[in-house]
């Protein structure tokens, strides 16, 4: 038997693969920050030639640039509730910066950031896609761009960045397991 339309109308909105994003963007980091967990101070901060330089750096990368980004979204004329916070904060210019040096206060920060991402994605509707935001990238120079393939490139950079994060964390003799979004796809 085929898939109906409403069915597959319903697993295509774009406001349901945001929201699949979403589950699976807390889900792996979940996982990613429960292997970091097993290692030491030292091999955290180990310098081990990564983009950031060491697992916590890169972890701090990943919590900068979904920081930069909700900040730009703030920008978005529907004004979601989720992150009216951030668009007041200090602005982000740098993508190293280290905001948390201790691990402990890093995986609780993004533990609360992943919610807020959950919450955000919870109030899109398929017309907020459309509208352009306009905001200044890190080098100070405006941009204005459709909010659908932003909100498309601020899930694929954190994908990015967990690739990476898998590969320093095997190089540490970590196996994070399954990272396949295709685990949280559901069956129809």
């Amino acid at each position: 038997m085929g898939i109906s339309l409403a069915t597959r109308k319903k697993v295509t909105t774009l406001t349901a693969q945001y929201r699949l994003m979403a589950h699976y963007n807390r889900w792996m980091n979940e996982r990613m920050y429960a292997a970091c967990a097993a290692l030491s101070d030292d091999e955290l901060r180990e310098d081990m030639g990564a983009y950031f330089g060491s697992i916590l750096g890169t972890l701090n990368h990943m919590l900068v640039g979904d920081l930069l980004w909700l900040q730009r979204f703030a920008n978005h004329p529907k004004r979601y509730a989720a992150i009216a916070d951030h668009a007041d904060a200090a602005p982000i210019t740098q993508l190293d910066v280290r905001l948390h040096n201790d691990f402990s206060v890093l995986s609780r920060a993004r533990s609360d950031l992943d919610q807020v991402i959950m919450a955000l994605c919870r109030e899109f509707e398929e017309s907020d896609f459309s509208h352009p935001i306009s905001y200044l990238d890190t080098s100070g120079d405006p941009q204005s761009r459709c909010f659908g393939p932003l909100v498309q490139h601020f899930f694929n950079h954190q994908t990015h960045h967990r690739g990476q994060m898998s590969t320093l964390l095997y190089q540490r003799g970590v196996d994070i397991g399954v990272t396949d979004l295709l685990a949280l796809i559901p069956t129809l």
